[in-house]
């Protein structure tokens, strides 16, 4: 539990205890099953820069509280801008009135009970307190730094933002919790030029750590270095060709993959309705032995890290496939009590005026025993993907299609030239079965990644080793 959001809470908005309780008083004035209160407030800052010249500097400060009340399957929820005891109750009226069913609800308990979290992410100085002119410098040195790189840079674009929360959670169940969450993050793009030829590459890094981080170039240089390699490198690149191949994944951030083709599979709504691939099938095998799947919300310091979720449930290291065997799903507490099942601190929202539902925190793949150079070198004819940008994925049937953004032929057990249009596509069940070789090199992505559901977005993690999967359709461009 964060004193320090509690206390926040208190000072600013007078949340002491009794304001709580009349809060969620009002939305118990019938038998429910649970109801809660969400409290937020949040300030975020971003700077871009374009050629050069700050293109754009904004800063937004958003605060409100959500109200839900539920009733067997049913939520009603609604929210308010104000933070005042006025507007929690017209809110948990409306919230009630949502979500009465056959009036069957049991009454619940209301008696003050904080719960115990962790702390992730201990952080002094609000990232959001740092004087803009030091965030302009930043990104100014990275402009001059990735133009003296190479001189085919022709654009160079950098931004950061920057996000403090408090968030305090209050439950009928007697839940009192707050949080303080900072979370930062640095992007660069670099357009390379040459021969009537135009190529782009782009790297970032952030997470829930201190501004100062980012202003180390020890942390940006190799950042600006590595876009400016991607897009460099993209000069040259081949069409990809088509067909069934073998398909070499590289380790970190290539996990999105993984992320979007089973992670969401494995939520407890989907499956708790099932719509999910993977509904009804605890206890069995549903990918090739070797193969164990975590979500851990725990890991310090980590983008898709939380010290409770936004139900106030500690998070926790949850194993989802061990060995190739489903043995967990994804929980918030709805969908944990309709299902038989513990809530695994899942439950997340994007803001106040967002309801929870179960996310995924950091999701990865565990290391295997070999090295990545053998699993490569196993390869007659593939395709070596190494990093990934958009997709799309059918949560009911797991079929996905994922273009990458940096790929390479695999010949005779080498990494040959560099190929560009090089597309996945596949069904994430399937293709978890026919992973052959998992390497020894788990390595989690540099904290960029964002988790859209139902039109929430959410910070998220994910992570994988070097990997083989065999006999996956690469769509391309060669002719």
């Amino acid at each position: 539990m964060s004193d320090a959001a509690v206390g926040f809470f208190r000072e600013r908005f007078g949340l002491d205890d009794r304001s709580l309780e009349d809060g969620l008083g009002s939305a118990l004035t019938h038998p429910v099953d649970h109801a809660d209160l969400f409290f937020e407030y949040s300030v975020e800052d971003s700077v871009v820069l374009e050629e050069g010249l700050v293109k754009s500097g904004a800063r937004h400060l958003d605060q409100g509280v959500g109200v839900r009340v539920q009733q067997g399957e049913r939520q009603g929820y609604a929210h308010a801008d104000e933070i005042d005891l006025a507007s929690v109750q017209v809110a948990a009226s409306t919230a009630r009135a949502i979500s009465e069913g056959d009036g069957r609800g049991r009454s619940v308990a209301v008696a003050a009970r904080a719960t115990a979290g962790h702390d992730l992410y201990p952080v002094a100085r609000p990232p959001t307190e740092v004087p803009v002119g030091e965030k302009v410098d930043l990104l100014g040195e990275i402009d001059g730094y990735a133009r003296s790189r190479d001189p085919r840079v022709r654009q160079v674009m950098a931004s950061v933002q920057s996000q403090h929360r408090h968030v305090l959670v209050a439950a009928s169940d007697g839940t009192r919790v707050g949080d303080v969450r900072p979370l930062v993050r640095l992007n660069v793009q670099v357009i390379a030029a040459e021969g009537g030829r135009r190529e782009l590459g782009s790297q970032g890094l952030g997470g829930r750590y201190a501004f100062s981080r980012l202003l180390d170039p020890a942390a940006w240089k190799p950042l600006v270095d590595e876009a400016v390699r991607i897009a460099t490198l993209n000069l040259a690149a081949e069409p990809c060709p088509a067909g069934s191949l073998d398909v070499v994944l590289g380790p970190g951030w290539p996990g999105i993959l993984l992320h979007e083709a089973v992670g969401h599979g494995l939520e407890g709504d989907f499956n708790r309705k099932g719509t999910s691939a993977f509904s009804g099938r605890l206890g069995e095998r549903v990918a090739a032995p070797g193969v164990t799947v975590i979500d851990d919300g725990t890991l310090a310091e980590r983008r898709g890290s939380l010290n409770v979720d936004d139900e106030g449930t500690p998070t926790r290291r949850t194993v989802l496939i061990e060995d190739g065997i489903l043995v967990g799903y994804l929980q918030d507490r709805l969908n944990a009590r309709l299902m038989g099942m513990e809530p695994t601190g899942n439950g997340r929202r994007e803001s106040y005026a967002h309801m929870p539902m179960p996310r995924m925190t950091n999701t990865f793949m565990l290391a295997g025993p070999e090295d990545p150079e053998s699993i490569l070198g196993g390869v007659a004819n593939g395709l070596y993907a190494v990093s990934f940008g958009g997709g799309q994925v059918d949560i009911t049937s797991g079929k996905f299609v994922f273009s990458a953004n940096e790929a390479y032929r695999i010949e005779d057990g080498r990494i040959g030239a560099p190929v560009k249009g090089a597309t996945l596509i596949g069904n994430g069940p399937d293709a978890l079965t026919r992973i052959s070789r998992i390497g020894n090199d788990l390595a989690l992505d540099p904290g960029i990644g964002t988790c859209g559901k139902e039109g929430q977005g959410v910070p998220v993690g994910v992570g994988m080793p070097t990997l083989r999967i065999d006999g996956l359709t690469v769509g391309g461009t060669e002719g």
